[in-house]
């Protein structure tokens, strides 16, 4: 018989390793290895290796097992517990348990990525049949800056699957009957055996559903359902951004337990003057070189229309002005932001001879 293989080395981790590096390693291997998900010329090889990992999972795991196995080795582990008891005594609800240690969270997603529940152990038992929620939707809605800052309710055509009104949704033949699935029993799982595991598989042969449908609805061709369009309005509130998400309760597709939600994913289309800075927006506005000396009023456009703004004597170019609430309004409260202007000042590239006397004199008087 050939020698047992170190603990540590078929686990990969080092003899100082705690108890969490452990069952991150095991559970990493547990998936690799799991006789399920692998080709079925593999499954021999994998069911091995899965053993080897898990025996050797049930000693480190467990506190008193790993300290008679780090002093006497597989001897001293061998003649004090029995192999049965190894799987017995070690903790795997605790490997893939949630926070909360019921021996849920990881353990199931471990085995859901194989299309399994799992038995025994403490860990909850999912019925397959019954009604199901339909499906959400996502849709990307385009608007316009202005209509992201005043909010705007829009029209919107949603692709989605509606129940079969020919069959009610059951996707059977009218005047006719499913009948109980014959290798579930109306069950919609199936139990197998898998390693020292007891799993419950989605039923083959109906799908989950317990039933078979020997006479399918024309109109569905056995789906219970259709693809339809449907025309709704959404209202867009005030302040919306590239990457809003508004949610749409009922608005997604059928299902025998009522409809999924429709998620709007919001767009706004870059803007010919103003760029958005937050709840902000920044302008540009050209003005005349004896404005920005002498002063003056000019015109500045916000989102809502045309207004003056007064520049004081001297401003330079690159100016910030700010025009208070002239801005977004905050999608989450009652604030709105502001419009940011940056002046630029037109340097004239040609001058009258009028002009040119008049900036020389100035230049002269300015020395």
């Amino acid at each position: 018989m050939a020698a047992k293989r170190d603990y540590y080395e078929i686990l990969g981790v080092s003899k100082s390793a705690n108890v969490d590096e452990i069952k991150k390693t095991y559970r990493t291997l547990a998936l690799k290895f799991h006789p399920d998900r692998v080709p079925q010329e593999q499954k021999k090889a994998a069911e091995e290796k899965f053993k080897e990992i898990s025996e050797a999972y049930a000693v480190l795991s467990d506190p008193q097992k790993r300290e008679v196995y780090d002093q006497y080795g597989h001897a001293g582990v061998d003649q004090k517990y029995a192999y049965e008891d190894k799987f017995r005594g070690a903790d795997f609800s605790s490997i893939f348990g949630g926070a909360g240690g019921g021996g849920e969270g990881l353990f199931e997603d471990l085995f859901s990525d194989l299309g399994f529940d799992v038995f025994g152990g403490g860990s909850r038992q999912r019925g397959a049949r019954g009604h199901t929620r339909g499906r959400d939707l996502e849709i990307t809605e385009e608007i316009t800056l202005e209509e992201a800052a005043t909010g705007v309710e829009k029209p919107i055509t949603v692709p989605r699957y509606e129940i079969c009104p020919t069959c009610s949704g059951s996707g059977a033949k009218p005047g006719t009957k499913k009948v109980t699935c014959s290798q579930c029993r109306g069950s919609g799982r199936v139990v197998v055996s898998s390693g020292f595991f007891q799993l419950a598989q989605t039923c083959p042969k109906c799908r989950g559903q317990g039933e078979i449908i020997q006479a399918v609805c024309p109109e569905c061709r056995g789906e219970g359902r259709r693809k339809e369009t449907q025309n709704i309005k959404v209202k867009i509130p005030a302040g919306v951004d590239t990457g809003s998400n508004l949610r749409v309760r009922g608005e997604g597709e059928a299902g025998t337990a009522g409809r999924g939600d429709l998620y709007v994913v919001i767009e706004v289309r870059p803007h010919s003057v103003f760029q958005r800075h937050g709840n902000d927006i920044l302008a540009e506005v050209n003005i005349s070189l004896s404005k920005a000396v002498l002063g003056s009023e000019v015109e500045v456009p916000t989102l809502t229309g045309k207004v003056e703004m007064k520049i004081p004597p001297g401003t330079q170019s690159g100016k910030i002005f700010r025009l208070r609430e002239k801005g977004i309004p905050d999608v989450h409260s009652r604030g709105t932001g502001d419009e940011l202007v940056r002046v630029i000042v037109d340097i004239p590239v040609k001058l009258s001879s009028e002009q040119r006397r008049l900036m020389e004199e100035f230049a002269r008087i300015s020395r």
